[in-house]
């Protein structure tokens, strides 16, 4: 993923700011390289995403996405955002972007089993 910051605009959010609300239409997906941002589902545990991990990928394979839930940022964070065709692109030119992606996706399940 920082083999794409440099060629993709950076997205900076200060502590507290909104990166997406729930409810709202989504195309692009996210991935953190600095900071961290809190993903709250309502009333249930909001998950932690960091450096590394991508949000939002529900966006790249459904239609007329719309968020699930609200993510803000928890202190001074970092983002490159994707849409369909930079992730397509980033998938042919560096395949182990797919795994860095699937990996993320992993952490995530394996955390929601705790």
């Amino acid at each position: 993923m920082q083999a794409f910051a440099s060629s993709l605009p950076l997205r900076v959010l200060t502590p507290g700011e909104v990166l997406f609300e729930a409810g709202e239409p989504g195309d692009t997906i996210f991935c953190v390289l600095s900071g961290a941002i809190e993903l709250g589902w309502g009333g249930d545990a909001p998950e932690l995403f960091g450096p590394g991990d991508v949000l939002g990928v529900g966006a790249l394979v459904s239609d007329n996405h719309r968020r699930h839930g609200t993510a803000r940022a928890l202190e001074a964070t970092e983002l490159i955002e994707l849409g369909r065709e930079q992730f397509l692109f980033a998938v042919q030119e560096t395949p182990l972007f797919a795994i860095e992606l699937m990996a993320s996706l992993e952490r995530r399940l394996r955390g929601l089993e705790d």
